[in-house]
This record gives structure tokens, sequence and C-alpha cells, in this order.
């Protein structure tokens, strides 16, 4: 709201207006699926666990498992009715197309999916999540 105090600076004024977007999203529609909130929980999930790495072969189901149940474990924590799928491929940089599809039959109202490009100089990473709301 108008009286809020930021933490100083760009990252605090950002912080304030990412808050009141979301108060203003919240009253707008309580019931779907946030995917502006959802990408940015993502993205750091990605950043913190490959950010600072090169493709590995070895390590790459670890890393994808890491991002997965991060990703996951920070969507549940929202405390949001809904259940959550989440899927990740990561693929070596090598001049190789990747396409990815999907579809769903679901309530476009409540239910809801938002996928996240990310890439490296070794690495493309996408990451779906899918949610589908529990409310009664």
């Amino acid at each position: 709201g108008p009286g809020r105090a930021g933490s100083g600076g760009a990252a605090g004024r950002r912080a304030a207006a990412a808050a009141a977007a979301m108060e203003d999203f919240q009253a707008a529609d309580e019931g779907a699926f946030n995917v502006d909130e959802t990408n940015n929980i993502v993205k750091e999930c990605i950043d913190n666990v490959i950010g600072g790495v090169d493709y590995n072969h070895s390590k790459i189901n670890q890393w994808i498992a890491a991002v997965v149940e991060q990703s996951l474990m920070h969507l549940v924590k929202m405390g949001k009715p809904y259940k959550y799928i989440v899927t990740c491929a990561v693929m070596q940089k090598s001049g190789a197309g990747l396409h990815t599809a999907s579809s769903c039959y679901w309530d476009s109202s409540t239910d809801g999916s938002c996928t996240v490009r990310w890439e490296s100089r070794t690495m493309y990473c996408v990451v779906s999540v899918f949610a589908v709301s529990i409310m009664l």
C-alpha cells in the first residue's frame, strides 16, 4: 500500500512493488494460479543448482533432481491449495534443436502452468510447472 516502507534502494522499491502487485493480484482472484510468482521461484531454484557450473554428464541427473525437488518444496511452502507437477529437461548446448509441448484438460480459471526457459554458456534448461487446484 501507499504507506509501505521499502528496504531502501532499487531492490527495496522492487520488493515493495512486487508486494503491492501481489496484493492486487490476490484481491482480483484468490483462486487463480500465479504465473509470475512461480516463474521467479523456479528461476531461483535453477540458478541455485546450475547457475555457476558448466554442463557435466556425470552430474546432470543429480542436478535435474535438485531443480525439481527445490522448486516443488518452495511451491508447497507457499501453502496454496494446489497439487503440483514439476518437470525439468537439461540439454547440453550443441546447436541441436529442442522442442517441447504440453496439453492440459482442466479448469483454466483455477489451474495453471508455466514453463521457464533458462540457458547458460553450456546448457539449456526447461522447467514446466503444472498446478491443479484442490479447492473443494
